[in-house]
């Protein structure tokens, strides 16, 4: 009777694309210190998806720029969250999804608002999900030099929307979100 905890990563930044994680845990033997991937730091988020690993049963989704453009931002993640479903080598009963809005799953699903500070299914999963894309991010980073994705992960800070309207847009930005279309716009106009 197994049951996932589903989160995604990356609703927010203005590149990149968006992740979800499906995860299994057995139900003893979980890793100590699970909780919102936000409120952990980066090594103990690297640590604590090694133990997850290790233990449960783990599916990643992507969306892609290219479907968050296309789809909205919503929609991409419900496509993210169903593929990492789909990822999981083994079918769950039910599933535990962070938010108040889900995809279409072949199981009961339940919505946990704060899901991911409470459930620690889905703790496990917003980490796994958050881990993930900051190491995509990290990688891109190389790819496009001069945004450095890897500090900040395509979340609009100032120093990302600073190089947005230095070097406009790469091919990572998701042209549907507002900073990035006046950024195009002012590369346009200058």
């Amino acid at each position: 009777m197994a049951i996932c905890g589903i989160d995604e990563a990356g609703r927010g930044p203005l590149a990149g694309p968006v992740v979800a994680a499906a995860v299994i845990l057995p139900p003893k033997g979980r890793p100590k210190g699970l909780d919102d991937s936000k409120q952990l730091n980066a090594e103990a988020r690297e640590d604590l998806a090694l133990k997850i690993r290790a233990i449960g049963i783990v599916g990643v989704g992507i969306a892609s720029v290219e479907e968050i453009d296309s789809l909205n931002i919503l929609r991409a993640s419900h496509l993210a969250m169903r593929r990492a479903f789909d990822a999981l080598s083994q079918t769950p009963v039910a599933a535990l999804v962070d938010g108040n809005m889900s995809p279409d799953l072949p199981c009961p699903v339940e919505w946990v608002i704060d899901g991911d500070v409470i459930v620690p299914v889905i703790s496990a999963a917003s980490i796994i999900a958050k881990v993930e894309r900051d190491r995509m991010m990290s990688e891109l980073c190389g790819q496009y030099p001069g945004y450095a994705f890897a500090k900040h992960k395509g979340y609009g800070t100032p120093e990302h929307q600073e190089a947005l309207k230095r070097l406009g847009p790469c091919a990572i930005h998701r042209r549907s979100f507002k900073p990035v279309q006046l950024a195009m716009e002012m590369r346009l106009a200058g």
